[in-house]
């Protein structure tokens, strides 16, 4: 039987298991080759701080825009170098060069984690191991549960960062997949998701604070602190994309706003 239709076995967070990596392992930073990457929002924001350039700038360099299966969103994947080995652009042979702020993924591994919408097995957790055979990390003695490793590797911080995002990837995830976003929604979503640089511009910029009443207290904090201006995008995409949440519209600007549209049409 083929390995890759083998279903994978669910993890809990207190599923124990043995690994440990390390530069005297014989395949160190294998793993960092001819991979496929899904970067997160809080990925993005850390990994353009450390390389000091905008997010712009940065899905510009290093990702490549791809659309996450049966959900009709847009994301982005790593962009891998051109070399014979596909490698990441931040790895050397002897290891990471961003390590830090490496992406969840990364942190990760040698687990993977599943997305599930059963309210019981999401606190229970669906973890597995991505099987990959040139792996000696399993052959160490080091033991951990999956919680330990998670804590270990920091993918915490990281899943509670990205926690909303993918309530609302697992959410559309669930609609039939003839209802379909306009491109104008879908751009709205890559934007809130992985430019902040460009959401703060259009949050501050366009007349999207007039179109919507916000708290002043919230503006000054949006404004001011990016993590708080990413959370503050993931809960305007749920109102986007599902109505739900505490956005109100400014009826008398929306209204104003309709007549000069029409006005204009009419030029």
């Amino acid at each position: 039987m083929n390995e890759a239709n083998i279903p994978p076995v669910q993890l809990t967070h207190d599923s124990k298991f043995k690994f440990d990596c390390h530069e005297g392992l014989s395949c160190f930073t294998t793993c960092c080759r001819g991979i496929n990457i899904t970067l997160t929002p809080y990925d993005i924001i850390r990994l353009k701080n450390r390389m000091q350039i905008t997010s712009d700038e940065f899905l510009a360099v290093y990702t490549v825009p791809q659309m996450l299966q049966k959900t009709d969103l847009p994301v982005v994947t790593l962009k891998l170098l051109d070399d014979e080995r596909e490698s990441c652009p931040f790895v050397r042979e002897d290891g990471c060069i961003i390590y830090s702020d490496r992406p969840t993924t990364c942190r990760y591994y040698p687990l993977g984690v599943g997305s599930l919408s059963n309210k019981e097995q999401q606190s229970q957790g669906f973890y597995f191991f991505v099987n990959e055979p040139h792996c000696l990390g399993f052959e160490e003695d080091r033991e951990w549960t999956v919680d330990e490793w998670r804590k270990d590797q920091g993918v915490d911080v990281y899943d509670e960062m990205n926690a909303e995002w993918t309530d609302l990837i697992v959410r559309k995830r669930s609609i039939p997949s003839n209802i379909r976003l306009t491109e104008k929604t879908k751009n709205m979503f890559f934007t809130a998701s992985y430019d902040i640089d460009r959401f703060r511009r259009f949050v501050f910029e366009s007349s999207f604070l007039d179109l919507y009443s916000i708290d002043k207290q919230m503006v000054e904090k949006i404004r001011e602190d990016e993590i708080e201006l990413l959370k503050f995008g993931f809960r305007w995409l749920k109102w986007l994309l599902f109505k739900e949440g505490d956005f109100q519209m400014n009826e008398a600007a929306v209204e104003a706003r309709r007549q000069k549209m029409n006005s204009q049409s009419q030029a």
